[in-house]
């Protein structure tokens, strides 16, 4: 296929499907382990997919079995999976003033999920910097315990190690050069560190455009887009509504021995990292099963469109329940919200969108589950998470069978590209006859 004859997605596809291949070889190298030995293969690609769809299943600990190399070669396919290829190519061509032709500021601008055309170079410019700085302050935030903990340079190491990761909603950590798989347990008591992490992984998956409008209008939330004023609306709701939820479910049962401000701060971190960020503070193993359901239902809702996070976005949610809530009330006309009205054919893409993920999903879990012997309620925290790039799991990511492993990585990779729209790619005919069929009504409900 030339790539002139190919769509923007079908290229957004295929870029993230080299990285991750580029990332599986480097990985395989005796460079990339401690023991400096080759890594195999599938073990390789299952890290790489994860790192480059910013998802956070891992099948090897990322302190004990990765080198220096090894965790260099990871954290760079996390900040270019988290930004975009594209995003990074374009900034690139930007500083080299190199100008951008029709298509490639199309493709841009379908990399990072937005309409806006004009202006893209500075768009995309503000977001490589504001990435960089919140990053280095998260970096700076986070050495400041990790200095004290595991000295200087290692200290500093961990800061921007973990404050990418965090950003770019990646989950994976270092952690393991305490207790190999344990993600922040070791820090779950810690108000500070739990903050930094909250507010990177927020400020992450809340998305470009809204640091846009934030930058441009302050705290004037009036002139906020439609879009910014239902993404800030429903992650606060998700957030805090989800915390909550947590706390009620869990202080009878796993926040039994803990004061009200630990199991508050336990089920905050557990509601904000839930949206795809994939760290935990808690053993996700001994959560309830309602728990563990609340939980599938925040990693398949997910951060908000053109950021870091995935999921099926907090904006597509918002549309289903507002023309729900329209439907009810037998409103006519179009669904409205923030004096504004909402376009029908933005129904039709997000119940595309729910539907699509959500069969993927259950399709998933029936395959692993019919080879595998695991609780129904572990395979479906574990195909929610890798649908949702969040990266959380109970433990059974390194036991699954090979096939369950290319399932999941299949699983992650949708969600990175949009399962939607990568189906699209795939299916897509050139040319569509013009053909339109009589229409006959059927009965609903």
């Amino acid at each position: 296929m030339k790539l002139k004859k190919m769509t923007n997605v079908q290229i957004i596809a295929i870029g993230f499907l080299l990285l991750a291949l580029i990332g599986a070889f480097l990985l395989m190298l005796p460079i990339s382990s401690k023991n400096r030995e080759w890594t195999p293969f599938l073990s390789s690609l299952f890290t790489s997919v994860s790192a480059s769809c910013v998802t956070g299943l891992i099948v090897v600990d990322t302190a004990t079995h990765w080198s220096l190399f090894g965790q260099i070669v990871i954290i760079t396919l996390i900040q270019i999976g988290g930004l975009g290829f594209i995003t990074i190519a374009t900034a690139f061509l930007s500083f080299m003033r190199k100008g951008l032709g029709l298509k490639s500021r199309a493709l841009m601008a379908e990399s990072i999920n937005t309409g806006r055309i004009a202006g893209l170079k500075g768009y995309v410019g503000r977001i490589v910097k504001g990435t960089l700085v919140m990053e280095g302050a998260g970096a700076l935030l986070l050495a400041i315990p990790f200095v004290r903990e595991f000295g200087a340079l290692k200290g500093i190491y961990y800061g921007i190690f973990h404050s990418v990761s965090a950003f770019c909603n990646a989950g994976f950590d270092l952690m393991g050069v305490k207790q190999p798989f344990d993600s922040l347990v070791s820090y779950s008591d810690s108000v500070y560190v739990n903050l930094v992490f909250i507010l990177l992984i927020t400020l992450g998956g809340i998305g470009f455009q809204v640091w846009d409008d934030v930058r441009m209008y302050r705290f004037r939330l009036k002139r906020y887009s439609l879009h910014s004023k239902i993404v800030l609306v429903v992650s606060f709701l998700l957030t805090f509504v989800g915390a909550l939820v947590f706390y009620l479910l869990e202080k009878n049962a796993l926040f039994a021995d803990v004061s009200v401000g630990k199991g508050l701060l336990y089920s905050l971190f557990q509601s904000v990292t839930c949206r795809t960020a994939g760290f935990n503070t808690i053993d996700l193993a001994k959560l309830s099963d309602p728990s563990v359901l609340i939980s599938c239902l925040l990693m398949f809702v997910g951060g908000s469109p053109g950021s870091t996070a995935g999921g099926i976005k907090t904006t597509t949610i918002a549309v289903i329940f507002i023309y729900l809530i329209s439907s009810l009330r037998a409103s006519a006309g179009e669904p409205q919200l923030f004096g504004r009205s909402l376009d029908v054919t933005f129904v039709r893409k997000a119940s595309g969108v729910i539907a699509f993920n959500f069969s993927l999903v259950f399709l998933a879990a029936v395959l692993i589950s019919a080879g595998a012997r695991f609780r129904i309620t572990d395979v479906l925290f574990e195909t929610f998470s890798a649908m949702g790039t969040v990266g959380m799991t109970t433990g059974i990511t390194r036991d699954l069978p090979v096939y369950g492993k290319l399932v999941i990585m299949l699983l992650m990779f949708c969600g990175r590209v949009g399962s939607v729209t990568l189906a699209s790619a795939i299916l897509e005919k050139r040319v569509r006859p013009k053909i339109q069929y009589p229409r006959e009504e059927i009965n609903i409900g």
